[in-house]
């Protein structure tokens, strides 16, 4: 059998070439990098439903709950509460678990039972069950308009569930950091707040890619990479300046793992227990990921080349010590 990464987070600023990365490795020999055909994961499709949320509930006269406005006039501003993030990873851990036992949920009303997922992931993490406290009529207007979407995202579940694990590695993508030039970072920023948050089935097994640009880069190929219509879209959703700037102004995981007790991993106290996961960073700083947001047809081969010799040695490094701790 290969020996692959059983399961891999994939982390780094909005815009820094995660999901380039991700549609990279589909078009390669997986395991070339330690890898298995992808079962993949992100926190972004609750996202995309948070804001659909809120602008319908702007629609009706209501206020949001997620997002405040963005000054600019954009669609979504800044999370209103911090614990959304940790909220996030919560859903993430349930549709990591449905992959690990191979079955996953198909409600018969998608959107009462995506918002009942929803409130409970916030109260889980010490917020509050927001769509639960709109009013019975605001309630029934919202999964009228939500449930087309809110199928769409349990019918992906199922289909990731389908999926036999053999030979499989289960890859998470998601960003996080935190307003720019303030430190300590507030309660549920950045990694330092969402990373403990990962179940420890999920820690148990997981090894971390970092890919790292920096903030004012990460600003500037996010204003790149947008294109109108495409919220839903992986590869060409833009994130407005005011959510930038406010959450994603720093980045704390080279910080994190300056601070490890343990060479080339990150320590997490999570679960009344210390994780040393494995960690290896992808200096992306000269932007060698955009190409892979084109056709692969339309990919050169220096293109190619420079990112695949470059994520090859670190993913190398990182299986090293991932197989040394597992």
């Amino acid at each position: 059998m290969a020996e692959i990464f059983d399961t891999l987070l994939l982390l780094a600023l909005p815009a820094s070439g995660k999901s380039e990365v991700r549609n990279f490795l589909t078009n390669k020999d997986p395991e070339l990098f330690h890898m298995g055909e992808t079962i993949q994961l992100d926190d972004y499709p609750y996202v995309h439903i948070q804001l659909v949320i809120d602008e319908a509930l702007k629609e009706m006269g209501e206020p949001r709950i997620y997002h405040c406005e963005d000054n600019a006039g954009g669609r979504n501003g800044p999370f209103l509460d911090a614990y959304d993030w940790s909220a996030l990873i919560e859903l993430l851990n349930e549709d990591y678990h449905e992959i690990l036992v191979g079955k996953a949920e198909n409600p018969k009303y998608a959107a009462i039972r995506l918002f009942e997922r929803l409130d409970a992931a916030s109260v889980r993490v010490g917020g509050e069950a927001k769509i639960a406290a709109l009013s019975p009529s605001v309630r029934a207007k919202l999964e009228e308009k939500l449930e087309s979407e809110a199928r769409e995202l349990f019918d992906e579940k199922i289909k990731n569930v389908q999926k036999s694990r053999d030979g499989k590695t289960i890859v998470i993508e998601f960003s996080r950091g935190g307003p720019v030039g303030v430190r300590p970072l507030p309660e549920h920023y950045g990694y330092a707040g969402s990373l403990p948050c990962l179940s420890d089935e999920l820690l148990k097994r997981a090894a971390i890619l970092y890919i790292w640009v920096t903030p004012e880069e990460s600003r500037r190929k996010n204003r790149d990479r947008a294109r109108p219509g495409e919220d839903k879209s992986i590869l060409f959703h833009g994130t407005p300046e005011s959510v930038m700037l406010q959450d994603y102004g720093s980045d704390d995981m080279v910080e994190l793992m300056e601070a490890s007790d343990k060479e080339n991993t990150l320590r997490i106290e999570a679960h009344g227990k210390v994780y040393h996961v494995p960690v290896a960073c992808f200096d992306n700083r000269r932007d060698l990921t955009t190409f892979a947001r084109k056709d692969p047809k339309d990919w050169t081969k220096e293109e190619v080349d420079a990112l695949d010799n470059g994520i090859r040695d670190v993913a190398l490094k990182l299986w090293d010590v991932y197989k040394a701790s597992h």
